[in-house]
């Protein structure tokens, strides 16, 4: 027999285990299922800007968070093309703070309950309950069977096996290696608080202070050539002398090149391609099926580039327990399934997401093609055009509150 359970999340990542926090908050019980043996921790850094810190503080950890970062005060972008260089300096207008991705996952986790999370669950197939009511089986690569009375896709990525059961396409990916990491200056950094952010030539180089001894960077290179195949499987230390020599070559300035020099290695990552879903499938996507529904990367991959993708998770979270609480609430006043109590819910969740994420998903794919595929004068016109409509030069995406818990 089916070993059963209410609210499942497929997925242990920042999403998954922000909306079993937000459920728990509001009394729910739910299961997460992680492929990994433990929590995933790895990743370096993330900035999280003042909507996901809303969201933060809903979920009861953003006062423990904000101990371990300090506050970001100014964006610095630097374009270094040839023999010209032109600098730009303004403001953060609100709270923006570059986060260990190692201390929110484990915040996010600690206050679950001990058997909340199953680790080493890879799922080989979901189905349709043949009991009907919305429900959904899952099939495990062991071959057990878990039924789902609502079941939450947070697995993010190119392989969503959620995502693939409500029908959605796979996300697509753009090719291009980033090294991340941390340094450490056990008697201060000399930087100020800012998020440095160089482009020189075809690198994107960005430079976050964390605390006053700690520092994030991350060295996005250009789309890999077939000298640069293996880097995928190379030890990380080669791929940061790799990455040090391409700098050098480039005459990136020496403060950026110290830096990913003094990283410590165990804290190098090595990410090879963006993953995001084309802002039209998320306008326009079928996000549930009886009560399975998507969130996070598996409902709205959208790269780096307005670093929205964790906080827009955390949203998510937040938004998802609100009527999925109500819906507990009222199960004794109708049917309780998928096309019922429950199903209003998850739609309700889907309608109130939607034009958000659309617009983030718009904003984000239109900086990519700027930063990524080197548009025409016209396509790029069109692009700038569409990001002042959007607010992007004022983070207008920052300034959301996805509301109380």
């Amino acid at each position: 027999m089916a070993e059963a359970h209410g609210i499942v999340i497929v997925g242990g990542g920042i999403c998954g285990l922000a909306t079993a926090l937000a459920l728990h908050r509001k009394g729910i019980a739910s299961l997460v299922l992680e492929k990994s043996e433990v929590l995933r921790a790895e990743g370096a850094g993330i900035g999280v800007q003042a909507n996901g810190w809303r969201a933060l503080e809903q979920l009861g950890v953003a006062g423990e968070l904000r101990k371990t970062a300090g506050l970001i005060t100014s964006y610095h972008d630097v374009w270094m093309q040839g023999d010209k260089t032109t600098r730009d300096r303004y403001p953060v207008r609100t709270e923006l703070r570059c986060l260990n991705r190692k201390d929110l996952i484990e915040a996010l986790a600690k206050d679950l309950p001990a058997a909340a999370i199953r680790f080493g669950c890879r799922i080989a197939a979901v189905h349709e309950d043949p009991g009907g009511r919305g429900a959904a089986v899952l099939t495990m690569a062991d071959g057990t069977t878990i039924k789902a009375k609502v079941l939450i896709g947070c697995d993010g990525g190119t392989n969503s096996v959620v995502a693939r059961y409500l029908g959605l396409p796979p996300v697509r990916t753009i090719p291009r290696p980033v090294l991340r990491g941390f340094t450490s200056y056990p008697h201060g950094h000399p930087f100020e608080n800012e998020f440095l952010r160089l482009r020189v030539g075809d690198f994107f180089i960005g430079r976050l202070t964390i605390t006053d001894t700690l520092v994030h960077f991350f060295v996005t290179m250009p789309a890999p050539s077939a000298a640069d195949a293996g880097l995928a499987g190379a030890d990380l230390r080669d791929v940061r002398d790799h990455v040090l020599k391409e700098l050098e070559d480039h005459r990136c300035p020496a403060e950026i090149t110290e830096v990913v020099r003094g990283s410590d290695p165990e804290s190098l990552n090595l990410v090879t391609k963006f993953w995001y879903r084309p802002p039209w499938e998320v306008a326009l996507g079928g996000f549930r099926k009886g009560a399975v529904t998507v969130a996070g990367d598996a409902m709205h991959a959208m790269g780096p580039f307005i670093g929205q993708g964790g906080s827009a998770g955390l949203e998510d979270a937040v938004v998802l327990a609100r009527p999925l609480a109500r819906a507990a609430g009222g199960a004794g006043e109708g049917e309780d399934d998928g096309e019922g109590v429950v199903g209003g819910a998850i739609e309700a969740y889907i309608r109130e997401r939607r034009l958000r994420l659309a617009l983030l998903s718009l904003e984000s794919y239109i900086m990519g093609v700027l930063l990524v595929r080197s548009p025409s004068p016209v396509v790029k016109l069109a692009c700038v055009a569409v990001l002042v409509l959007l607010g992007s030069k004022s983070l207008r995406h920052a300034n959301f509150d996805c509301g109380r818990l």
